[in-house]
């Protein structure tokens, strides 16, 4: 393997798609390792990596796959992903994921709304997908890439074509700035996914921003561990990693593996949702005791022997998002000399508005915005963005692109946001999610959740109701690892968390405070009722399926 890197964003500029991005990387690197597996049984270059995407090239066009088409992949995370969706991508066809904790029945309407008539996918996902064409699906092809089933293709069927035939240089001549280069379908917090259709030219924004934001130099080592059909991890592993920046990618199919895998890659990029840093941070502190923040602030060994242990030490960016990350959790991560970045992203901007950079961080803000974009607050306090990073729309929705995009072409976030004097900008809480209780009183459900989050070890999910009523309540569910061996039921549990709950509350003004909460059994997950698969709360579902504890909870009377 080669160790001198050449920068793979100096195309960028004159790039017309992300096929002649990744080109341009690949040409550039072409006997640097590009995938793997977490295990190393399966290690790719890029030499490597373009001849398997010619193949898939000439199989995806044996099936028909034409210009514009739809191709869905249900898939984890794994490098035939990033092979199998760059073929298509070259065919100038429109490459799109789908979360692989979905039922058939969304399954179902997403392949229906897509308009696909081909899948991708593996074994374990053939009896969803086969349930979904109950639900709308109308496939012509399933390929199967890990099995031989029955009335399916198989990767070595999709690869049968003939690469000596594939010019992906003429392909990639095809393919403009104006195409569709994806589909990121929203988990659906609330009524059905919306398709948000991402061109070339939207992610090529994203990309020159992102690179004048945090220009790091490349060639270093990431680990793919979100969910395929985010538009975290296609944008950050997918069109950043692999296509542009030539950082080795390695691929992990089960997300509770993912710190197992960092301590062994020990990535120079890192970047995961609040929950996770949050149980990294229960983890040291019950190894290490409460005040390990303090201590390694003190003791620079000690901060040093952690990082080592995390596999974070050669780290250059480290992110956190798609969610309120408590500051305590910031403060606790810096003073282990692991500053986290925290950015406001959203997948019809394509990925991220603003970031936080090394060595420019302020605590408890979603950082400056990329210069990509513009930003501007609407009388009630929403952020409206715009800029080309902005998506075409939503697929079959012109009703909702409408309400989205105005006239102006200003994308309405849903964010209420402030702005403060240097340009940094501070998110308060969706628009739609803000509490008004009896009083008339507003308040932000995401930041009291946070703070019940990070007073103590236990709590490791939290939904606060209020909205309308006279007083706030929560509904907790212990934490996976701090609560494993702990009954939700045992009165000395219960009096634990009400310590945790009292903590967080002297965090808060009054008004905020939670009055009575009710723990519950089990814990909630990407693949249950409670959470999407990008660990957001989908309110209304739990409001619903917890009415009669709820309803308890304010008949009881406020203490």
């Amino acid at each position: 393997m080669t160790t001198e890197y050449v920068p793979g964003p100096a195309g960028l500029d004159d790039a017309r798609s992300l096929c002649d991005v990744l080109l341009r990387t690949a040409a550039a690197n072409s006997d640097r390792l590009a995938l793997r597996t977490m295990d190393g049984k399966l290690e790719v270059t890029y030499e490597e990596a373009l001849a398997r995407i010619r193949s898939f090239v000439g199989g995806l066009g044996a099936l028909g796959v034409a210009r514009g088409e739809p191709v869905a992949l249900m898939l984890a995370n794994r490098p035939e992903f990033h092979l199998i969706d760059a073929a298509a991508m070259f065919l100038g066809a429109v490459p799109f994921s789908i979360y692989n904790t979905s039922p058939p029945e969304q399954v179902g309407y997403v392949l229906s709304d897509a308009g696909s008539r081909v899948a991708i996918i593996e074994e374990r996902f053939l009896a969803t997908v086969r349930a979904a064409r109950e639900h709308g699906a109308r496939l012509d092809h399933v390929v199967v890439i890990d099995a031989e089933c029955d009335g399916c293709l198989t990767l070595a069927d999709l690869a049968a074509g003939d690469a000596a035939e594939v010019d992906l240089e003429a392909s990639a001549d095809h393919v403009a700035g104006d195409d569709l280069l994806t589909l990121i379908y929203t988990s659906g917090t609330t009524g059905p996914p919306k398709g948000v259709e991402i061109t070339h030219a939207n992610m090529l924004a994203q990309l020159r921003g992102m690179d004048a934001a945090v220009p790091l130099p490349g060639g270093g080592r990431q680990v793919s561990f979100l969910p395929t059909a985010h538009i975290a991890d296609r944008w950050t592993s997918h069109y950043s990693a692999f296509m542009t920046y030539a950082n080795t990618v390695t691929s992990v199919a089960e997300i509770q593996q993912a710190m197992e895998v960092v301590a062994r890659v020990r990535p120079t990029i890192f970047a995961a949702v609040p929950r996770i840093w949050e149980k990294v941070k229960a983890s040291l502190e019950a190894g290490f005791g409460p005040d390990l923040g303090a201590k390694a602030r003190a003791t620079p060994e000690l901060a040093e022997s952690i990082r080592v242990k995390l596999g974070l030490d050669q780290a250059q960016w480290l992110v956190t998002g798609a969610a309120p990350t408590p500051v305590e959790v910031l403060e606790f991560f810096d003073a282990l000399g692991l500053p986290l970045c925290e950015g406001l992203g959203m997948s019809e901007a394509s990925c991220i508005v603003a970031t936080n950079r090394p060595g420019v961080v302020r605590q408890g803000s979603v950082g400056l915005p990329l210069d990509t974009v513009e930003l501007r607050l609407a009388g009630d306090g929403e952020l409206f963005v715009r800029g080309p990073q902005v998506m075409r729309g939503y697929r079959n929705m012109p009703e909702r692109t409408a309400e989205a995009i105005d006239g102006d072409g200003w994308l309405h976030t849903g964010d209420v946001a402030r702005i403060d004097e240097d340009g940094f900008v501070w998110i308060v809480d969706r628009k739609k999610e803000l509490i008004i209780n009896a009083a008339g009183k507003n308040m932000s459900p995401a930041n009291i959740e946070m703070r019940l989050k990070s007073a103590g070890p236990l709590i490791g999910q939290a939904c606060v109701i209020g909205d309308r009523r006279p007083y706030n309540v929560a509904l907790l569910v212990l934490d996976p690892v701090a609560g494993a061996d702990l009954d939700p039921t045992d009165l000395g549990v219960v009096a634990r968390v009400r310590e945790e709950v009292d903590a967080a509350n002297t965090h808060l003004a009054r008004v905020e405070q939670i009055k009575r909460f009710r723990l519950l059994a089990g814990d909630w997950s990407p693949d249950g009722d409670e959470l999407t698969p990008t660990m957001k709360l989908k309110r209304r579902t739990i409001e619903r399926k917890y009415a009669d504890e709820i309803e308890a909870l304010y008949a009881q009377g406020q203490s």
